[in-house]
C-alpha cells in the first residue's frame, strides 16, 4: 500500500516560531536532538570535551523540562529553549 500523501498530513510541513535564549528562531521538524539546540544557541560551535551543554525547555502547550546528550523533544509552536555552556574543570 502506498502512502503518497504522507507529506500533505497535518504536522508536516510546518514551522515552528521557538525562542532559543531569547532570540526567535523558526524549525521546520517536529523534534528537535540536544545537539540541535545547542546549534541553534551557538552555531557553528563543535562538540568539545571540554564544554558541557545544558539545555532546558519550557512548553507553553505541556511539561517543561531539560535535554541531555542523545535526547531529543519533540517541538510545540511558542517553545522556549535556555541553552548555557560551561567548561569542565
Amino acid at each position: 500500500m502506498s502512502n503518497e500523501h504522507a507529506d500533505d498530513a497535518p504536522g508536516h510541513n510546518k514551522d515552528y516560531t521557538i525562542i532559543v535564549n531569547g532570540r526567535q528562531r523558526t524549525v521546520q521538524v517536529h523534534k528537535l536532538s540536544y545537539w540541535d539546540v545547542v546549534l541553534l544557541a551557538y552555531p557553528g560551535v563543535s562538540h568539545d570535551e571540554a564544554v558541557v551543554y545544558t539545555v532546558a525547555y519550557a512548553n507553553p502547550h505541556g511539561r517543561d523540562g531539560t535535554l541531555a546528550e542523545g535526547q531529543d523533544v519533540t517541538v510545540k509552536e511558542e517553545m522556549s529553549f535556555n541553552v548555557s555552556k560551561t567548561n569542565r574543570s
